[in-house]
């Protein structure tokens, strides 16, 4: 009986050796390759906030060939809350006609206008109706417009430019001027000919 209670004890001492064994080696393995980083990336896919705006064209190439009927179509997302038509109501937010190039924060048949946009300034040029389009709590923290902004830019171009022609019709800008094709590539060659050229002069002068 004695024999048997120590082999069995022999056996069990002998499992719980391995088992703990078998721990460290795996909490050793697990620890060193364990990625820094957890999870893993989804090709095509960029991190939330990451990245900045898209590179495109500028604001005055896109109003330059902005497509006024589908900023009408855009301003449905606008209608729920404002007017446009000359002489309209104001609603939830001030009627729109004449918009741009007006006062920030003015005007409006007396709309009520919160203290951050009254107080901003200035006028709705292109490239301000564009910076409150994209989001108009950063153009004016605590406006009490909700509507988050328009993330596309052509959007807002189209918008634009479909609003300038309710009551503004103000000149659009002509688009920017197209860097120069093959700039770097023409400096880069005619650094490496001058590369070149210097050997020989230096070999005639000798």
């Amino acid at each position: 009986m004695g024999d048997r209670f120590n082999t069995a004890a022999g056996w069990a001492l002998f499992a719980g050796i391995i088992a703990l064994g078998g721990a460290i080696v795996s909490s050793k393995f697990f620890h060193e390759e364990r990625p820094e980083k957890m999870g893993y990336a989804i090709e095509g896919v960029e991190a939330e906030g990451a990245g900045g705006a898209a590179a495109g064209p500028g604001l005055n190439t896109l109003l330059a060939s902005a497509d006024v009927a589908a900023g009408e179509k855009v301003f449905a997302k606008c209608a729920a809350c404002h007017t446009v038509n000359q002489g309209g109501a104001n609603g939830i937010g001030p009627n729109l006609y004449a918009t741009v190039g007006e006062g920030v924060g003015q005007g409006k048949g007396g709309f009520a206008f919160s203290d951050a946009l009254k107080s901003k300034g200035g006028n709705w040029t292109f490239e301000a109706l564009d910076h409150w389009l994209t989001s108009p709590r950063e153009f004016a923290p605590g406006t009490k417009m909700t509507f988050a902004g328009l993330g596309n830019p052509a959007d807002r171009a189209n918008l634009i430019a479909w609003l300038n022609t309710q009551g503004s019709n103000l000149p659009l800008p002509a688009a920017d001027a197209a860097p120069a094709a093959g700039g770097d590539n023409a400096a880069t060659a005619e650094g490496n000919a001058a590369n070149a050229a210097a050997p020989a002069e230096n070999a005639s002068g000798k």
